[in-house]
């Protein structure tokens, strides 16, 4: 009774002091204020909590709980409906900047809307706050990376101006009283792969003008140009410090060089790299790791190991000053976007998610994205009375269009949905032909799943390893599961990394008779169980293997359960299921006789390419490639189609570029589609047939083929990217229209200035073909006598839309930034004496740029 009696007394007191408005409490006063009173009234347990992601709540203080954990690449991620937009390095490949900001408008009002309507459940748990860890600004060196899909490119100008405008997309006008949003510049800094060894590489030996010019400008623009409020750190090592714990890197550079304010937020469990042995083993435990990042520069962990904090205090490895001064921009960045505050401060409604205008953006983007690399006598557009084949494995994959941390569409329109749409059946052909990359593929049954009147599988998931109590979360999975933790990734949103367990459960109703295969890649405690017998009890399967085969009769209803549960650090769960069809080149291009074009499908796909993955048939290992040729088996169609006489329109999906050497005498037109998102089928089918001019530009290099590449983990840039490279296939910039365009001569207002001055240069430009269409306008600059800088280094762009038989003058001012490289006297970027070449034109390529000269005093 006495102790029912304390506690009463205890919530009574708890609330009359939540009556008294504190300072904290009063929105009239500035986030920084607000947030320095609240500092003031925590405990030390409290504050290391605090500064981890999965903030809990203190109800003493009123303090919610907030996960600082959400997702935004291109679309609000991993949180149910959103509009998925192309991904990120499509979207770049628009070179279209304004675009791009109305895309991340709309899906800042929609991830505003979506935590508006979670936040009435109560605190916010991942994937549902308003601190989104987007843009990745880093550079794409190397095409074998499988997560440069997830930025704007090679080039530290483009990724500059682009991100640039996301940031300020997402986080709202200037002057507004609260931000939209918080957006985060990723990952800082010198990182780009390896994937398999990210959590023990060190970036050693970096040349400083690489670190000035390559590196670095990206995320310096993000900060000073954009105002970005978060930077988050990366998990390798840079010259032999973790990043996360690179004094020289978060506070050299990051506040006393650039001036940051904002707060740095560690990558997912990089703080446990300090003391893992296998991976930094730069401190000895968790203690001291969790001192020596805050001491460094690291205000937030995406991790647990700042839960040390306290006793690092006790132990005289950091003070509680020094945690007071991360905190502090913890807190005010929450009072900046309201989040502390009792309603939302934001009001806009849910309707937006995928409301017609994001719809319309999206495909808009789409269609901005793609890039016609070659049209070999002008093949495309396509006449609409001929008879067309759509082959190939990425024909109908809609989940391949989403790319990786994307959001869920309510539909998704696939290339062959959208040439149905386009031509009658009897001028259409649909074969299969060939998987990605094996002899024998699977033809998926899920489609011919459901429970409860849904599609697909019934998921449930529960935060323990035994399935006990109420799930956490039931969801329906529509489609084949790609479901992994790595790089601390949940299988869905409010879900364990570890520590859970989840359910499977369909009722699959065959239409046809015959063998049905199982296909698992698993790394967990894994089960499959059809009809309560349980067919296999432990599934071992560190590649796809097929580890059961069902004998199904049509019409029948066969009950299939999947139990999973987290047994390792990385669970995984990919699945499939249905008919294994033999790869028949000779018997497929037979059944596509009768067509007058084949249009194939192909390349690659997410689950090939992309973060810290198992993935380890030939030419992938661990998410990255080992190699950038299109897999055999596609290539082998495609000059089997040639040699029966084929003309072949090739649409490449992939996120990175592709050899495409033998593709470029076996194919008459090849198209760059990326992984184009919810719209892709309907952008890629009005470029086919020519409802969409095509405009889109490499944001990177197309090598020709691996031997053009410098070793992966070598971080030097020679050899690398249009700036320190020749005789690509592919340039950057570059990209074919169904018009012509011509560059005229430029003029500048001045040929010779000083360091300070701006000159302006106009450039005229005539699109002197038929059909009205979008040329980007490229401004490179090459410093004369320059033996160690780039080639050149692309300085200024824009995308002018030009009527048919119709001239425009660009007109374009170069700042004195334009003329900035490095200085190895003075050890840093300057805009130094002397004479420079502005190259300007339509691709990066010698033969499509003019050349002007300026000299600076």
């Amino acid at each position: 009774m006495k102790k029912i009696f304390f506690y009463l007394l205890s919530f009574l007191f708890s609330m009359t002091l939540l009556a008294q408005q504190y300072p904290y409490q009063n929105t009239k006063l500035n986030a920084n204020d607000r947030a320095k009173d609240l500092l003031s009234r925590l405990t030390l347990e409290e504050k290391a909590a605090l500064m981890q992601n999965n903030s809990p709540a203190i109800p003493r203080l009123g303090i919610k709980a907030y996960e600082w954990w959400n997702e935004a690449l291109h679309g609000v991620g991993r949180s149910g409906l959103a509009t998925v937009f192309p991904q990120a390095i499509g979207m770049a490949a628009s070179f279209n900047e304004t675009l791009l900001f109305n895309s991340f408008t709309a899906i800042a009002d929609e991830a505003r809307a979506k935590s508006n309507k979670f936040s009435e459940q109560g605190g916010l748990k991942r994937y549902q706050g308003l601190t989104y860890w987007t843009p990745n600004v880093n550079i794409f060196r190397d095409p074998r990376w499988g997560r440069g899909q997830e930025t704007y490119g090679e080039d530290p100008f483009l990724t500059s101006r682009m991100g640039v405008a996301v940031v300020k997309a997402l986080q709202g006008p200037e002057g507004s009283e609260y931000d939209k949003l918080h957006a985060c510049a990723k990952h800082y800094a010198v990182h780009s792969g390896p994937e398999w060894n990210r959590h023990s590489f060190n970036a050693e030996n970096i040349k400083p003008r690489d670190l000035w010019e390559t590196y670095l400008p990206a995320f310096k623009d993000l900060v000073q140009k954009a105002n970005v409020k978060e930077v988050m750190c990366a998990y390798n090592s840079f010259e032999g410090e973790p990043c996360c714990g690179s004094n020289r890197l978060l506070t050299q550079i990051l506040r006393d060089d650039w001036g940051f304010d904002g707060l740095v937020v560690s990558d997912c469990w990089a703080i446990s790299d300090f003391y893992h042995t296998n991976a930094h083993a730069t401190q000895p435990d968790a203690t001291h790791a969790a001192a020596n990042a805050v001491l460094n520069g690291t205000d937030l962990e995406c991790g647990s190991d700042f839960r040390n904090l306290p006793d690092a205090v006790k132990n005289g490895l950091v003070d509680e000053k020094r945690i007071d001064v991360s905190l502090l921009r913890l807190l005010k960045a929450r009072f900046e976007l309201g989040e502390m505050n009792e309603k939302p401060v934001w009001e806009i409604p849910y309707s937006v998610v995928n409301s017609k205008e994001h719809q319309a953006l999206a495909l808009r983007m789409a269609e901005e994205s793609i890039v016609l690399l070659q049209n070999k006598n002008n093949i495309l557009p396509l006449n609409r009375k001929l008879k067309v084949a759509v082959m190939g494995p990425n024909a109908k994959d809609s989940v391949m269009q989403w790319g990786n941390y994307n959001g869920f569409p309510a539909h998704t329109v696939t290339l062959l949905e959208a040439v149905r749409k386009v031509l009658p059946e009897s001028q259409l052909i649909y074969e299969w032909g060939c998987d990605r990359t094996n002899d024998v593929a699977i033809s998926s049954l899920f489609s011919e799943c459901s429970i409860d009147g849904k599609k697909g599988f019934v998921a449930q998931y529960w935060n323990n390893t035994t399935a006990e109590g109420n799930p956490v979360l039931t969801d329906v999975l529509s489609s084949p599961f790609h479901l992994t933790t790595m790089g601390a990734t949940a299988f869905a949103a409010g879900v364990n990394i570890q520590n859970f367990s989840a359910r499977y459960k369909t009722i699959f109703k065959p239409t046809k008779s015959g063998d049905v295969a199982f296909q698992f890649q698993t790394n967990g405690r894994t089960s499959l169980t059809i009809d309560g017998e349980n067919v296999v009890k432990n599934v071992f399967a560190n590649n796809t293997t097929n580890v059961y085969t069902l004998k199904a009769e049509a019409g029948k209803s066969y009950i299939i359960e999947i139990l999973f549960s987290q047994k390792n650090a990385d669970a995984a769960l990919n699945f499939d299921f249905g008919s294994l069809i033999p790869v028949d080149l000779a018997a497929s291009i037979a059944r596509v006789k009768d067509s007058d074009i084949v249009i194939f499908a192909g390349g690659i796909a997410p689950s090939l390419e992309g973060e810290e993955m198992r993935v380890t048939i030939p030419g992938f290992k661990g998410g990255d490639r080992t190699d950038i040729e299109l897999p055999s088996i596609q290539r082998r169609m495609l000059q089997a189609l040639k040699a029966a006489g084929k003309k072949v329109v090739f649409v490449n999906f992939s996120g990175s570029a592709m050899g495409f050497v033998p593709e470029t005498e076996s194919c008459e037109a090849i198209v760059q589609a990326w992984y184009p998102g919810q719209a892709g089928g309907t952008a890629i089918a009005n470029v086919l047939f020519g409802d969409y001019n095509p405009s889109g530009r490499l944001p990177v290099t197309f090598y020709k083929n691996s031997n053009q590449l410098p070793d992966f983990e070598d971080y030097s840039m020679k050899g690398r990217t249009y700036r320190f490279m020749s005789n690509p296939l592919f340039p950057f910039g570059f990209g074919l229209s169904y018009t012509n365009f011509t560059i005229g001569k430029a003029k500048l207002n001045k040929t010779t200035i000083k360091n300070n001055e701006t000159v302006d240069i106009t450039i005229p430009i005539s699109n002197t073909g038929k059909l009205n269409g979008s040329e980007t306008v490229q401004i490179y600059v090459r410093k004369i006598n320059d033996t160690d800088g780039p080639l050149k280094t692309m300085r200024e762009f824009q995308r002018v839309e030009i009527e048919s038989g119709k001239s425009k003058d660009v007109k374009l001012s170069l700042k004195p930034s334009t003329f900035e490289f490095f200085d190895s006297v003075q050890a840093k970027v300057i805009v130094a004496s002397g004479d420079y070449e502005v190259l300007y034109g339509k691709s990066s390529d010698l033969k499509d740029l003019k050349v002007i000269k300026v000299t600076i005093q």
